[in-house]
C-alpha cells in the first residue's frame, strides 16, 4: 500500500488564488523598494562610479574612513582618560555573568 494523499477540502483552491494574489502584491512591493534605491537614492554613486580619477571616485570611502578614524581616536582617548583616573573596575567579579 503506497502513500495516499488525503482528500482536499473545497476551500483549498480559493486559498491558492489568495496566495497567488498576495505574492504578486508582495513582489510589486519589493520591486518598488528596488526602484527607490537603484533609480533614486543611489544616483550619486553612479556619478562617482564613472569618473576617470580613482581618488575622486572614492570620495565617499575616504569620508567614511576619516569618520571611523576620528571616532576610534576619540574612543581610545576616552579609555585612556578613565584608565588614568582608576575608574575602571578591573576585579574578577566586576560583571555579574563572570
Amino acid at each position: 500500500m503506497g502513500f495516499v494523499l488525503p482528500k482536499m477540502p473545497e476551500i483549498i483552491p480559493g486559498f491558492y488564488i489568495f496566495v497567488l494574489v498576495n505574492i504578486t502584491k508582495m513582489s510589486s512591493f519589493f520591486y518598488g523598494i528596488e526602484d527607490l534605491f537603484v533609480n533614486h537614492l543611489f544616483w550619486p554613486y553612479d556619478f562617482f562610479r564613472f569618473m576617470q580619477n580613482w581618488w575622486t571616485s572614492n570620495t565617499v570611502n575616504w569620508l567614511f574612513m576619516i569618520i571611523g578614524t576620528v571616532a576610534m581616536v576619540y574612543w581610545l582617548m576616552q579609555l585612556k582618560k578613565f584608565n588614568d583616573n582608576n575608574e575602571e573596575d578591573k576585579s574578577i567579579t566586576s560583571h555579574s555573568y563572570l
